[in-house]
């Protein structure tokens, strides 16, 4: 059989993978992109069920913003060449955020000022630590763009003279930092609303992550595509075309080939033998050091050692459901519904371990996109996670289908009292997603959908500090949840351009 030569191969089409692709091929190199599956996008695609198309998995988009005022996300998107064919709009307010014990509920805006000056209308004298929670992640995103300039070699006195506080506060949890700026403990609950979208509670979650996340969220607003995540992805795998590379779909990697401490190619499952010395990974590092590489005694110590370590963070519980009533009828009028058994995540957490959980993320499509569905009916997505290999334990062939029935039944009982909305007579179409799902369609490990716990040393921080001395297997780098900037659809895009670059600079070194 004749062999294949590419400058570098990417294995999986996610998000990471996908932007992998397109960087390498916009910067004139060869690349093979090759996805088992049919379709591109891992968890970022979507489907039909009667007269509804379903959105597989996104909520809204981080690190984006307008034009006038973007993050990171909208550069690379733009740098791309992607923006011109995309559409995006914007996600009318923050969040809703209810306790199911005792049926408190806030719902807090978009915009720092809004931000603050309603917090303080719930929390009377939190106005100036939230105030402060804000300045800090000013000069966190400034810090991390000045780190991420440095390419790993910051200057010590840049860092101390130009973000002290960022110095103070690098290495400490979100728990600590609000502690210590007298944040009063309801604002703290309210504030820390977001932490189901990291996977980590909020005593174990570095405060630089989480106060980043925020800040970007509450200053540039959160959006979403218009035609979907999948129109994002099918789009990417144009311009991969277009700029040369190549696609191949229905066929994945079996093996990867070592050559002397070298990646020397890939194996597919039709047999193709490709030769290349660069590998991007957006599969995990369990299917590619478990099953990929064949002689394990290639693989780096410490990079066995460190996925042994590495703990899983959520498993994907999702409910996708088509109303035939309008949102109006059933007094749907918040985008986002975070409830929670408890507002402290740390209590939420824990109670995420068991099949008793029906902590939740719930999103009214229609509330952003009128359109999303026909006339008269509504789109809700509702989202949990199982912080537990819970699934493993109590499920099996024989009652699979009644405890998916089960829990489904569950999930909308609980949005029902938590809202005063009932929605359960009105549902035309439904479809359950449970973590085999996910493990299926995506094969990641346990059907999880946020990569590794994101907690301890085991913090974005730590990992992008270490990201340019790791050890790794020569020729061999990971995108997407992953890799070191953690899960998310942004942290996906960028980890991806990231891995992208660090396997450009990896090629000059070939010469």
């Amino acid at each position: 059989m004749n062999e294949l030569n590419y400058d570098a191969v990417v294995i999986g089409s996610g998000n990471g993978g996908l932007i992998a692709a397109l960087r390498l091929a916009k910067s004139n190199k060869k690349v093979l992109l090759v996805e088992r599956h049919i379709l591109p996008g891992g968890f970022a695609t979507g489907f039909s069920r009667g007269r509804f198309y379903f959105e597989a998995s996104l909520h809204e988009l981080c690190d984006f913003g307008h034009e006038d005022l973007h993050g990171n996300l909208y550069s690379l998107f733009k740098e791309l060449d992607l923006l011109d064919k995309l559409h995006f709009v914007d996600v009318p307010e923050a969040f809703r955020v209810i306790n199911a014990e005792t049926k408190e509920s806030y719902e807090m805006p978009f915009g720092v000022d809004n931000f603050i000056n309603k917090m303080e209308e719930y929390v009377p004298g939190s106005r100036k630590s939230v105030t402060t929670f804000f300045k800090l992640g000013e000069e966190i995103k400034n810090a991390m763009d000045y780190l991420n300039k440095s390419h790993g070699k910051p200057e010590t006195k840049v860092l101390k003279e130009k973000f002290p506080n960022f110095m103070r506060v690098a290495v400490y949890s979100v728990d600590k930092v609000l502690k210590a700026i007298k944040m009063p403990k309801k604002a703290q609950e309210i504030l820390n609303t977001y932490w189901s979208y990291l996977g980590t509670a909020t005593d174990e979650l570095g405060f630089v992550h989480y106060c980043i996340m925020v800040y970007l969220y509450i200053t540039l607003k959160a959006q979403i595509p218009v035609e979907r995540s999948h129109q994002i992805s099918a789009t990417i795998i144009e311009e991969i075309k277009k700029c040369g590379g190549d696609v191949y779909f229905g066929d994945g990697v079996k093996e990867i080939l070592i050559k002397d401490g070298q990646v020397n190619g890939v194996v597919l499952d039709s047999g193709k033998i490709i030769r290349t010395k660069h590998i991007i990974s957006n599969a995990s590092p369990e299917s590619v050091y478990g099953s990929m590489i064949k002689d394990k005694k290639q693989i780096p110590e410490q990079q066995l050692k460190l996925s042994g370590f590495r703990k899983l963070s959520g498993r994907g519980f999702s409910l996708f459901l088509g109303l035939n009533k309008s949102k109006e009828e059933l007094g749907l009028n918040s985008y986002s519904y975070f409830i929670y058994d408890s507002l402290n995540t740390r209590e939420a957490f824990e109670s995420m371990k068991d099949l008793n959980n029906f902590n939740q993320v719930t999103v009214v499509l229609n509330n952003a996109l009128s359109d999303a569905s026909p006339k008269g009916t509504t789109i809700m997505y509702m989202t949990s996670l199982y912080f537990s290999d819970v699934f493993d334990k109590e499920i099996n062939e024989s009652n699979y289908f009644d405890l998916k029935d089960k829990l489904a039944k569950g999930y909308i009982r609980r949005f029902e009292e938590a809202t005063g909305c009932k929605i359960f007579d009105a549902i035309e179409e439904i479809e359950v997603a449970t973590p085999l799902t996910y493990a299926h369609y995506t094969s990641t490990p346990d059907g999880t959908i946020y990569g590794y716990l994101t907690a301890g040393l085991d913090n974005m921080l730590p990992r992008l500090n270490t990201m340019y001395d790791e050890t790794i297997l020569k020729g061999l780098r990971f995108a997407g949840g992953h890799g070191v900037r953690s899960s998310g659809y942004n942290s996906s895009y960028l980890s991806g351009d990231l891995a992208a670059k660090f396997t450009l600079a990896d090629m000059k070194e070939d010469k």
